[in-house]
């Protein structure tokens, strides 16, 4: 029996994370939930992990209710103390530069980490490669389009591969309007085949999220920007593809049920059965070119990677402002490129390390909120 701790239970990626435990009889060591005390008490009741832990603002509102056994720490600390854990598995679900610090924690604790916080290779992948490197952690992906590619290349010879693609589904506006100035943020939630969390599903309205992506598989797999590629694929079923200098493509298939993903970052090398029913084969699959004009946060994700140093860093932090300021109406959709753009421009060719990645994300913060009080 798998013994596995989950930093962001509550959340999307989490909870169906919780789901596949229960098909697996996986033993819960440890939860960070943050500040949704219902579902970590929840979470708690029914699988009574040792030790879980959240925000001190909800520590209240958790600490009289917890089953017998199970010890509430809080706050960063206490995330630190259940990413350290002795466990099979530390599934890193925490969204955003949040996750970044207890993902760490976990690698540098010589922890097996299945990684769904996208930002945390974005941000600092030499850095995560390092720490993984000296404390013997291993990272296997659990977003769809890593788990497909890092499938599509297990036995595979790395000097054969002549490019990996990301497929993106084109999001709620692949087909219109073409003026975006005036969508709301209920239009942009509507995600037409997947259904996630509000901040990676805007990013996924705008293409984003496809950037991050990009910079993920880059860092991920020391693959060079050149040799990755986007196409819209709008049903979503193939996740990833491999082009071998051969001519050859090998492409990774399945629903869109990240459930299967999150399996096989916590079971790899194994494939147990699941209960899900099989995906028919049947019907119409396309692929298209994404329309980088009408979505142009694709391309600044190529330019972060190619300015390389801390410009993945301001580009990620300014997307969570202003992808924030977009959902509370602070700023229009078409917004949220220019607040990226400008944010990037003002990056400074600074040497990217531990001491400078964390003032990095403040500043690039900082700038993105002055571009929002100014539209």
């Amino acid at each position: 029996m798998k013994a596995i701790t989950v930093l962001g239970s509550t959340g999307s990626i989490g909870r169906q994370t919780l789901e596949v435990a229960t098909w697996r009889g996986y033993r819960i060591v440890g939860l960070v939930g943050g500040r949704d005390a219902r579902t970590l008490l929840d979470q708690a009741r029914r699988f009574r992990p040792p030790l879980i832990c959240c925000h001190p603002e909800t520590a209240a509102a958790v600490r009289p209710h917890l089953p017998v056994g199970t010890h509430l720490v809080t706050g960063v600390e206490g995330s630190h103390e259940v990413a350290t854990m002795e466990a099979d598995r530390v599934v890193a679900a925490i969204p955003g530069f949040a996750g970044l610090a207890p993902t760490r924690a976990a690698l540098a604790a010589g922890r097996h980490v299945a990684l769904a916080t996208k930002e945390v290779m974005v941000v600092a992948g030499p850095l995560i490669w390092e720490v993984a490197k000296e404390s013997g952690g291993q990272i296997t992906p659990v977003d769809s389009e890593h788990s497909a590619l890092f499938q599509c290349l297990q036995g595979e010879d790395p000097a054969a591969v002549d490019a990996l693609v990301l497929t993106a589904s084109g999001g709620p506006f692949r087909e219109g309007p073409d003026d975006l100035s005036s969508v709301t943020p209920e239009q942009a939630l509507r995600h037409p085949t997947w259904s996630m969390g509000p901040k990676v599903t805007i990013d996924s309205a705008t293409l984003f999220n496809k950037g991050l992506e990009v910079l993920e598989a880059h860092f991920l797999f020391g693959t060079d920007l050149a040799r990755i590629e986007v196409v819209i694929h709008p049903q979503s079923l193939i996740h990833g593809l491999v082009r071998f200098v051969d001519g050859n493509i090998k492409a990774q298939v399945g629903p869109h049920d990240m459930r299967l993903p999150i399996q096989v970052a916590i079971e790899h090398p194994e494939r147990p059965a699941t209960p899900l029913a099989p995906l028919p084969l049947s019907g119409v699959w396309e692929f298209q070119e994404p329309d980088q004009k009408r979505f142009p946060c694709l391309d600044l994700g190529y330019r972060a990677g190619r300015s390389g140093g801390l410009a993945p860093t301001y580009l990620n932090a300014a997307d969570e402002v202003a992808v924030a300021a977009f959902l509370s109406g602070k700023v229009p959709f078409t917004a949220i490129p220019e607040i990226l753009e400008q944010v990037l421009d003002r990056c400074p060719q600074t040497r990217l390390s531990w001491d400078t990645l964390e003032l990095a994300d403040l500043e690039a913060r900082a700038e993105a909120e002055r571009y929002t009080l100014r539209r």
